[in-house]
């Protein structure tokens, strides 16, 4: 039950993120093409969730880190106003890059010089 109930806290701790990361003024959020919350993770005794984001195009990690840490204390604020949770846990900001990599990997696959047999005699 108590699995469950993370489960649930993380789908909802995302949702609100998801739509307070737009509204965000500061510079060093709005770098590549689009910042995403990929998952997060709720430790079982609620005091911490690691955010996992990931963004496309260029960017710079060590400053995007330094933004989303200063925003961290707003965005829990945020977090704990939208859902009825006893504790608000903390936010720890980790990149992820899956994303990206599944992306390169695609490139990688589309230029590929595959030449293909004509024969119908090889399946």
């Amino acid at each position: 039950m108590a699995s469950h109930h993370i489960e649930r806290v993380n789908d909802d701790i995302r949702r609100v993120l998801a739509e307070k990361l737009p509204e965000l003024k500061d510079p060093r959020l709005h770098q590549g093409d689009m910042l995403t919350i990929t998952h997060t993770d709720t430790t079982s005794d609620m005091h911490y969730c690691k955010v996992y984001v990931s963004v496309l195009g260029e960017y710079d990690p060590k400053t995007l880190m330094q933004g989303l840490k200063s925003v961290s204390s707003y965005l829990r604020r945020e977090v704990g106003r939208s859902l009825s949770l006893r504790f608000t846990p903390e936010l720890v900001f980790q990149l992820d890059d899956s994303i990206a990599h599944g992306a390169y990997i695609n490139k990688l696959i589309n230029d590929l010089d595959i030449q293909h047999d004509d024969d119908d005699d090889h399946p």
